[in-house]
């Protein structure tokens, strides 16, 4: 019989000799992983053996963390965070399982473990743009706030608009972007005082030319707004709404679609009801224009429903603001037929005066 101090010496050196690596680097420098398949890891069917070990031995009843933190240390973890950017999906899988058990299982490395995801995130963010693991950290991640202690220590604060929001810019967003709303969601639920910040951090960093992020964006939002207080919901919706009445009359349908979706959650019409006076008058010029002039049918049929509820919502502020709409256009309408006249005026000056000219010629 092996005894725990040998048996722990045992494992940390077949760890340390089979799974820890320098990584190859990527052989395609225009690698997309929309587009483009990871390369797997010549030597997985080996290195499935070692992780299931691994993962075996931290999850044995047996395992005594008190004798095996003199081998899982900071370095250890550093040089398991480093193999995160494998490309290989499933090392990935199986190093999420092993970092989550052992941030379970030692609470002397949650600080530093937390720490240096931040770090790589920031990296990522500010640096490389480049990291293959970040899906799967955040998922970490994710169970890790869930179990955040009220009130948050500052430090978490500081995470999520730091770190998690600035996340948002990447090129890569779509791939991550389902566990870092989760992650959001996540801190919104346990401290709905953050609400706006996120929301205003996000309406910041909005995107103008990508609509797949745009519809990205407009999932997250809800999914926010499907927990957010109505306190909360006040301090943002002006802001919040000019941004989805943008995204509405949007020439991309998907973009229009998703942000006209919104009328379909029931919480979120509650919400709207209750402020109809601020969302309204935000929101209507753009939806009766839409109901006009959109090229796509199915948009116009959705604006449609949308105008609708908002008259049986608040039938005397919609005959307002449609009279104060139609007295607008007819406003602008004439305005146009004076710039047109007064053009027309000075193109017949211009005109009489070059025969003059020429006549004196």
């Amino acid at each position: 019989m092996f005894s725990p101090i040998v048996l722990c010496n045992f494992v940390y050196f077949q760890i340390a000799c089979n799974i820890f690596r320098t990584l190859p680097p990527n052989d395609n420098p225009d690698f997309d992983p929309e587009e483009d398949d990871p390369t797997l890891e010549a030597s997985w069917p080996h290195l499935q053996i070692v992780y299931e070990f691994f993962l075996r031995f931290l999850e044995s009843p047996d395992f005594q963390p008190s004798l095996a933190k003199k081998y899982i240390d900071q370095k250890f973890v550093l040089q398991l965070l480093e193999l995160f950017d494998s490309e290989d999906p499933r090392e990935r899988d199986f190093l999420k399982t092993v970092l989550h058990r052992i941030y379970g299982k030692f609470l002397g490395l949650r600080a530093f473990i937390r720490k240096q995801i931040n770090n790589i995130f920031l990296r990522f963010i500010y640096e490389t743009e480049s990291f293959n693991g970040v899906g799967e950290l955040l998922e970490i991640l994710g169970s890790i706030i869930n179990g955040f202690a009220l009130p948050l220590k500052a430090e978490h604060k500081q995470f999520l608009i730091k770190v998690l929001i600035p996340l948002h810019k990447a090129k890569t967003l779509n791939l991550y972007h389902a566990q870092l709303a989760y992650c959001s969601v996540q801190f919104l639920e346990k401290d709905s005082c953050l609400t706006e910040e996120v929301i205003k951090g996000l309406l910041k960093l909005w995107p103008k030319t990508c609509s797949q992020k745009e519809v990205m964006f407009l999932g997250e939002i809800e999914e926010i707004l499907d927990v957010i207080e109505p306190t909360q919901f006040q301090k943002v919706m002006e802001p919040l709404f000019r941004q989805i009445s943008r995204c509405v009359s949007s020439p991309h349908f998907q973009v229009a679609e998703r942000a006209l979706y919104y009328w379909n959650n029931d919480y979120i019409m509650s919400l709207i009801e209750e402020n109809s006076n601020v969302v309204l008058p935000i929101m209507f010029p753009a939806l009766y224009k839409i109901s006009k002039e959109h090229w796509n049918q199915t948009i116009v049929a959705l604006v449609y429903n949308v105008l609708k509820t908002f008259m049986e919502m608040n039938g005397k502020l919609f005959d307002e603001l449609t009279a104060n709409y139609k007295a607008e256009r007819q406003k602008e309408k004439k305005k146009e037929k004076d710039r047109e006249e007064l053009w027309k005026k000075l193109e017949k000056i211009e005109f009489n005066s070059k025969n003059k000219m020429n006549n004196k010629t």
